[in-house]
């Protein structure tokens, strides 16, 4: 199993703009000395605890400041960009990452986004536009020398040589696209069965294992569509996760920390006002009022002593059949960096040996 890192990015509403991208950026550099393989950044532009809008401008810095990491937005939001503008964006990044890139996508969750931007969320707008969005940014990254797209949404032209001398020339320079990762959060998720459907790296956000099983089902139904074979060692679980010296401090230092203080604040009123608490409770009776950090801490959370963390990880991927990366929820712990770079430290150095047995197929 490797370890990777997913950052909406996160950060208290009273942190400015600018130390919040430091803080990213000093993670990222933790994570790449560490040896994490992979790390995602969100994008979103409504949202004062996840405000970081242009992912790729902390990428484009995170790759100068990194040697081995592969890093990638997870995902710029497609209904919100011009895909002809996007896929040329998106693989000059490429280039200058020299290969570490990865391109995840996805559709928009956020009402409050799909107002700023005249999107019709509630109807599945967004989702429809995300499909017509990448289908032409991969026609564009291919190798069809010419075509023009009358969608239902965008029309784009990838011209012919004009002049002798003007053309489309711009692609990615890992052929023959970046590794395309895509997100889902709700049970039986469409963007996962798009995954599927298409090969691109399933991502599983924060949820009970009981949820995010039917993710992998959501997977192999979009798989049958295109007769592919999905492999379980692609499927990455984003998990809250603290590790420190023993369970007691983890406890303290998670639901006492900025963890806490952003699922009480921020994420458990965001998804309780989407109906989405459901998808944390281990029983359906459990009350909503019911369901707090604390609660999240003792039945969803990775916490506690390195040994904990292992017995509770191997729990969590027997509970689904296996899946290939374990991505670490990122939290802003500006106030107490020390206590988030050894929990990332623990991970790597003393979790990882004891979980290098899972290994799926």
């Amino acid at each position: 199993m490797e370890l990777g890192y997913f950052a909406m990015p996160s950060h208290p509403p009273e942190r400015g703009l600018k130390a919040g991208h430091d803080w990213d950026l000093q993670v990222l550099r933790w994570l790449d000395e560490l040896g994490y393989a992979e790390a995602w950044i969100g994008e979103h532009h409504t949202a004062p605890w996840e405000p970081h809008p242009s992912p790729d401008l902390l990428v484009a810095q995170a790759l100068l400041q990194t040697k081995r990491i592969r890093i990638g937005p997870g995902g710029f939001l497609l209904p919100y960009h011009h895909p002809a503008e996007l896929a040329n964006r998106v693989a000059m990044l490429d280039h200058l990452s020299e290969g570490r890139l990865m391109f995840g996508v996805a559709a928009s969750g956020l009402p409050s986004d799909w107002a700023m931007f005249n999107v019709d969320g509630m109807s599945g707008q967004n989702r429809e536009m995300t499909r017509e969005a990448l289908d032409i940014i991969l026609r564009l990254w291919s190798d069809e020398p010419s075509f023009e797209y009358q969608g239902k949404y965008w029309t784009v032209s990838k011209p012919e040589e004009m002049y002798g001398f003007l053309r489309p020339h711009i692609k990615p320079l890992q052929r023959p696209h970046p590794p395309i990762g895509v997100a889902g959060l709700s049970k039986n998720s469409d963007t996962l069965k798009m995954a599927g459907e298409h090969g691109f790296l399933p991502l599983s956000l924060n949820l009970n294992p009981a949820y995010v099983g039917t993710h992998w089902q959501a997977v192999e139904e979009g798989a049958k569509r295109s007769g592919r074979k999905p492999h379980r060692r692609d499927w990455r679980m984003v998990r809250e996760v603290f590790v420190a010296d023993t369970d007691e401090e983890a406890w303290k230092l998670s639901v006492g920390g900025m963890m806490g203080r952003m699922m009480r604040e921020y994420f458990l009123p965001l998804l309780a006002n989407f109906g989405f608490l459901e998808y944390l409770k281990h029983d359906p009776s459990v009350p909503d009022s019911d369901v707090t950090p604390e609660y999240c801490a003792r039945h969803n959370w990775l916490i506690g002593s390195p040994a904990t963390v292992a017995e509770k990880l191997e729990r969590v991927y027997r509970d689904v059949d296996g899946f290939g990366g374990l991505l670490v929820f990122g939290f802003d712990y500006g106030e107490n960096p020390e206590a988030w770079h050894k929990s990332l430290r623990l991970l790597a150095e003393e979790v990882g040996p004891r979980i290098k047995h899972l290994t799926p197929d």
